[in-house]
């Protein structure tokens, strides 16, 4: 038993350092899935934006604005304005279209025009609806009309805001109002809450849809979206349902889906439910109708215009070749991967790169995905693009004159650096770079440099890697386990030295964190440069101080403040800490520490940590819901401000977040959120800039090619 225990540990150790054809972890066939785009549908300069209603037929779609009828055959637009003031339109049993202003009804391209009678030319025209060639049923603010060559007021209506009028397959009338659920059986209306509708129901109803089922009827209500249905299987859906948001105002189907308009986002209802709020889905949050095309695309009609909503077959290869042609055309600032701010809002023609505190570490995360990807496809663009990266981080630690001292970024001497930070000029007075470079910088360019030496350099390459990793680690080891900075003092967060980490307390937060850190630092370096100076720096620390110790608390949470931009730091180097390792005794112990964050960050659903955990306990820790994340990531990465905190479906934890903002009990859905790097709080309702910068991408880049190279994802 002794031999065989032995050898279990050699094993999980040789793993960390051979691709995936050896693991043992069963690999998931990714193959061809559906992406959400979504496309603003360009409108003739003629047409007005405000779209009322969406109409369409085998051969064109028509689009009802607030000055006139357009109609897409072929893909072009025609159609010239006729009048003004639309308010809603409907269309005959001959398929001709009928616009209502506020009080008078008018069909197209005639110059007639219907008026209210004189009792109703008050009211506002809600609603209309033909229900036979001679007879249109006029809802208003203040009851139901019938028009059949004169004007009847229904009596049950008086009083009443008919917001939506449907025929049934049986030929009889609802009518959703603020007072009630109304319908007309064999000549007779009844108002439905006065005997049967539930009282949580408050009577009010603002949308009606035919079902799927011939004979069901759907409505929209103010807390909720339901149906009567012919059967007898009612159903009712609410917030704790699932139903993001409400009152319903708006219901259309389609054959595998219904989809629901609100006046804050579109829903959509399939085996799951599917939220479209903000810009990053729509024109404008007010839904003024809705058009599915086809099962795979929808148009939404608002007051800004009409976005499309579609589902595209794509491949996570095709989409990571997506994002790194992101990267390439805007993202590429001398060869640091940059984000970018926009001038104007959502235009990516306005994008203006600029320099970032963690600049070295956002290119590290784009260099490691390169290395990935190079040793998963041998692809020459793959291996010039790490290439790049990496010298560029490499003139981060040469720009600053301090041996093993990397900058955090660095600008041209006429250049921008933004405000803040600690900006220093070359002696030739060409570039500044900005210093007091923090343990965040560390992290990556020790997580990026092992995997471009062991997966891309070659010769002369691997001799740069190995010096300049020499430098860094032999800085830290000399400055006692810090950087030290042009000053002569440590900077701020840079700092792994044992007086601090164990003995102070304004570094109890750190400990476990920082103590991972300089660990994984120490191997990577041993196992690049080879300098047993760094095994012994290693020794001292696990030995005498109590790093391993430390870490196994490294992730903290509730009761204590839960830092998730301290994610990244910590599983990044335990990555590099458990790839070069050789440490058979402190195995358990690095294990046991993997093993208690995975628990805590489970629930997260982040893909990244689901591929380095399940590479480190050789398991399968979630890499299918990894599979799904990196799915769900939208393809448009502008910064639109993504607003969740009005939603019914995301109850609220009764803990603020460590900045005091609230946050939900559970992930905000990835296609409804903010854009991530994955070390911000994916729970916190409301985030964005409003549409004034783009993300470059990587941090989808990275676990798409990790979870390639081990084998954890096939495409087909």
């Amino acid at each position: 038993m002794k031999r065989i225990n032995m050898i279990l540990p050699v094993l999980t150790l040789l793993y960390w350092s051979i691709p995936s054809t050896a693991q043992v972890i069963p690999g998931i066939k990714c193959g061809k899935y559906l992406q959400e785009i979504k496309t603003e549908i360009e409108l003739p300069k003629q047409a007005a934006t405000p779209v009322l209603k969406l109409f369409s037929d085998n051969k064109q779609i028509t689009a009802v604005t607030s000055n006139g009828v357009y109609r897409k055959t072929g893909g072009k637009w025609s159609g010239e304005p006729f009048g003004s003031a639309w308010r809603t339109a409907t269309i005959d049993t001959k398929g001709i279209i009928w616009l209502a202003s506020a009080h008078s009804i008018q069909q197209e391209g005639v110059s007639n025009q219907l008026d209210l009678p004189e009792n109703a030319k008050n009211d506002t025209i809600l609603s209309l609806l033909w229900e036979n060639e001679k007879t249109l049923e006029v809802g208003t603010s203040n009851g139901l009309l019938t028009y059949d060559g004169k004007w009847t007021i229904i009596p049950i209506g008086l009083g009443k805001r008919v917001n939506s009028i449907l025929k049934d397959s049986k030929e009889d009338l609802w009518l959703a109002t603020n007072d009630g659920l109304l319908r007309r059986m064999a000549g007779k209306w009844v108002n439905l809450d006065d005997d049967l509708m539930a009282y949580g129901l408050k009577r009010k109803y603002f949308a009606l849809e035919s079902g799927h089922t011939n004979g069901d009827i759907l409505f929209g209500g103010l807390f909720s979206v339901g149906c009567i249905a012919q059967d007898g299987d009612h159903w009712l859906l609410r917030g704790a349902d699932g139903l993001p948001f409400g009152p319903i105002t708006g219901i259309k189907t389609s054959k595998n889906a219904m989809w629901f308009g609100t006046d804050r986002g579109a829903i959509k209802k399939d085996k799951g439910w599917h939220y479209y709020n903000g810009k990053r889905w729509l024109s404008d949050n007010k839904v003024n109708d809705i058009l599915p095309l086809d099962e795979l695309t929808t148009w939404i009609a608002t007051p800004k215009g009409i976005s499309q909503i579609q589902q595209v077959e794509t491949t996570l290869a095709q989409k990571a070749a997506s994002f790194e042609e992101r990267i390439k055309l805007r993202h590429d600032r001398y060869g640091l991967v940059s984000d970018v701010s926009l001038t104007r809002q959502g235009d990516l023609s306005s994008s203006k790169m600029s320099t970032n505190d963690n600049d070295g570490l956002w290119t590290s995360i784009y260099l490691a995905a390169e290395c990935f990807r190079y040793a998963v496809t041998k692809d020459p663009e793959a291996k010039k693009n790490a290439i790049k990266a990496y010298e560029a981080m490499e003139r981060l630690e040469t720009i600053t004159g301090i041996p093993g001292f990397p900058a955090r970024s660095l600008v041209a001497a006429d250049e921008s650096t933004g405000q803040g930070g600690e900006w220093h000029l070359t002696p030739d007075k060409k570039w500044k770079w900005k210093g007091d470079t923090s343990s965040d910088e560390i992290v990556g360019h020790m997580f990026a440099y092992p995997l471009f030496y062991d997966l891309v350099a070659e010769g002369a390459m691997k001799e740069r890697v190995k010096g300049l990793v020499h430098r860094i680690m032999t800085h830290i080891v000399d400055h006692n386990f810090q950087l030290v900075d042009l000053d002569g003092i440590a900077t701020r967060w840079a700092v792994w030295t044992p007086d601090s980490i164990n003995f102070s307390n304004n570094w109890w937060y750190e400990r476990g964190i920082n103590s991972m850190q300089i660990l994984a630092f120490l191997k990577a370096g041993l196992h690049v440069t080879g300098d047993q100076k760094f095994e012994k720096a290693y020794e001292t620390l696990t030995q005498k101080h109590h790093y391993a110790e430390n870490m196994v608390q490294q992730k903290m949470y509730g009761p204590f403040d839960v830092n998730h931009s301290d994610d990244e730091l910590a599983f990044l180097p335990n990555y590099t800490l458990l790839r070069y390792a050789n440490d058979l005794k402190l195995l358990p112990t690095y294990t046991k520490s993997t093993q208690r964050s995975w628990r805590v960050e489970q629930p997260d659903r982040i893909p990244l940590w689901n591929i380095i955990s399940s590479t480190a306990l050789n398991k399968d820790c979630d890499l299918k819901i990894a599979l799904e994340e990196l799915q769900l990531i939208p393809m448009d990465l502008i910064t639109w401000k993504m607003e969740n905190s009005h939603r019914w479906d995301l109850p609220q934890d009764q803990l603020r977040d460590r900045f005091g903002k609230a946050q939900a009990i559970r992930p905000i859905p990835t296609p409804e959120r903010g854009i991530s790097k994955w070390n911000s709080n994916t729970y916190i309702y409301d985030s964005g800039s409003d549409g004034y910068g783009e993300d470059d991408g990587a941090f989808f880049l990275l676990p798409y090619w990790m979870g390639r190279y081990y084998g954890y994802f096939i495409e087909k």
